[in-house]
């Protein structure tokens, strides 16, 4: 039976392929769980208007991130943090803070979406990424201080 795939199956495929099934597997499984329609002309039409809507949602988001991304690229923060005696940062500058810092700029950016690898414990300047979208990603500076 060939059945449209109406959302993404691990080993079958992704929404809008068109498959081949047994009987069984895709009136027990697939369509009663909502996962495919028959493939004839009208569930293929409904998820075409499905994919065709998924993409231009897509494609919105990905503008947004370049605009966004233009606004990033090259800004710099300046981050001041307490130094002990010996010359050592206490504590270490993490994704909230270096998120909190973009905010007061005015650029909002999610902070699961910045790039660090580990928090940073020492003083210096670091280039970090902010992944924006899978496709699209901005690169700042954060200057690290003593206070």
């Amino acid at each position: 039976m060939k059945v449209i795939l109406t959302k993404d199956v691990e080993g079958w495929g992704t929404l809008g392929d068109i498959i081949e099934v047994k009987d069984g597997f895709a009136r027990n499984y697939l369509i009663p769980r909502g996962l495919a329609y028959p493939a004839n002309d009208q569930y293929v039409k409904h998820v075409q208007e499905i994919l065709n809507h998924k993409a231009r949602k897509l494609q919105r988001e990905k503008e947004k991130a370049l605009e966004l991304a233009k606004k990033l690229d090259g800004v710099e923060i300046e981050i001041k943090k307490p130094i002990g005696v010996t010359g050592k940062m206490y504590g270490s500058v993490g994704t909230n803070e270096i998120a909190e810092k973009l905010a007061e700029k005015g650029l909002e950016v999610d902070k699961k979406k910045i790039m660090l690898r580990s928090p940073i414990r020492n003083l210096g300047s670091y280039n970090v990424q902010i992944k924006l979208h899978p496709e699209v990603s901005a690169t700042i500076r954060i200057h690290v201080q003593p206070e």
